[in-house]
């Protein structure tokens, strides 16, 4: 099943969906040290890097020896910093949000069996509807049955507090549109306005028959301490394997590679003293807090100098795991978690390697879609184009 991956990243959605069976034949991204990862980890897929303004649909086809309806699948996620909750400006005004119109212009012009878009929550909700009701006024018009969901990441075995709203259009299709089950029982509130009802709920009951939510330390306790700034990653694990995830993560995997992390200063290790497991910066002693910190709410930035509880989800993995920022300070040694180490709370396999700096192998991660959810919605689109039972 041949697919196409605009707007691609560091190819976490490729990946996932690599793993249900398709098969990348085209990729976009313009960030080059992405599209470097995104080479490294996907040889065989032919990339052009650059604007998407520049995939010309015709040159497209040729250049991939393709005709209409030949693609199983175009797939992608539109630059969401326009669309986020926590950007300062939310309008229809910013360039990043019409990006998802090449998307589409490229759907228009290869007719997939299936589309896929995946985004932030906040999509929802801006230009007061419009954006969502403008993908879905351009698929249907195209052929496509068309609905979206807001997919919790914990229901799926990744240990992260992370709500994507993914959109599946199916082509000519006169079934009901699916979204993948509950996996794990994994529970987050919803941190957005006017969207919970496009989460997937779970009835009491069905939770007896859902597995143990992955943790964090289902993710990390396999791997060797390491110290604050290392540069040079170890090359061998602490452990074997201690539970399903690892053994998933490590498959195929000859040595570990990117277990390094930032450093942080003085006065920043000396904070992370104070904060225990599942702590904040409300741990930190009054004077040694940052300025802006000092005049903080207690009730305020709940996960600001968060350093994370073993048996918990992590929380949103974000383009820097920055203290400051979040909940990301390892849950037994004095240090920011390690690239890899935000990479297996994605979901990203061991022998998935990052290329870049370590700011830019941090960016590309937070950036991602997780490749467990990838799969999950992978395999929900293959079982409706009746690939899979």
């Amino acid at each position: 099943m041949k697919t196409i991956d605009l707007f691609a990243g560091a190819g976490g959605l490729s990946c996932g969906l690599h793993q249900s069976g398709f098969t990348s034949v085209f990729a976009n991204e313009w960030i080059a040290e992405y599209a470097q990862t995104y080479q490294l980890n996907h040889p065989q897929t032919e990339m052009l890097v650059g604007d998407v303004r520049q995939v010309c649909e015709i040159d497209l086809k040729k250049r991939l020896g393709l005709k209409e309806g030949e693609i199983g699948l175009v797939a992608g996620g539109p630059p969401c910093q326009g669309f986020s909750i926590n950007a300062p400006i939310r309008s229809l005004d910013d360039e990043r949000n019409h990006l998802f119109k090449d998307f589409l212009r490229v759907v228009a012009a290869l007719m997939p069996k299936a589309v896929l878009i995946e985004n932030v929550p906040g999509i929802i909700s801006l230009g007061k509807g419009t954006v969502v009701q403008q993908i879905y006024q351009e698929l249907e018009s195209m052929g496509y049955k068309v609905k979206h969901k807001i997919l919790f990441a914990g229901h799926y075995g990744i240990p992260q507090m992370r709500f994507r709203t993914v959109f599946i259009g199916i082509k000519d299709y006169s079934g009901e549109i699916t979204f993948p089950e509950p996996v794990y029982d994994a529970k987050a509130v919803a941190n957005f306005t006017g969207a919970q009802e496009l989460c997937i709920q779970t009835p009491p009951l069905f939770y007896q028959h859902l597995k143990p939510q992955t943790t964090v330390w289902n993710a990390l306790s396999d791997l060797p301490d390491i110290d604050n700034g290392e540069t040079n990653s170890p090359e061998t694990y602490a452990k074997e394997p201690q539970c399903d995830y690892q053994q998933y993560l490590r498959k195929n995997t000859i040595k570990l590679t990117a277990h390094h992390c930032a450093r942080l200063g003085e006065i920043n290790l000396e904070r992370l003293k104070y904060i225990p497991q599942g702590g904040s910066w409300r741990d930190i002693p009054f004077e040694l807090l940052p300025a802006g910190l000092k005049r903080a709410r207690r009730s305020d930035h709940t996960k600001r100098y968060g350093r994370l509880h073993p048996d918990a989800l992590c929380s949103t993995v974000l383009t820097k795991c920055d203290p400051h920022w979040g909940s990301f300070v390892h849950p037994t040694q004095d240090r920011i978690i390690s690239v890899r180490e935000a990479a297996r709370i994605q979901s990203f396999p061991d022998n998935y390697v990052f290329a870049g700096n370590i700011t830019q192998q941090y960016e590309q991660i937070g950036n991602a879609v997780p490749p467990l959810l990838g799969k999950a919605i992978g395999d929900e689109i293959m079982k409706m184009l009746g690939e899979k039972a």
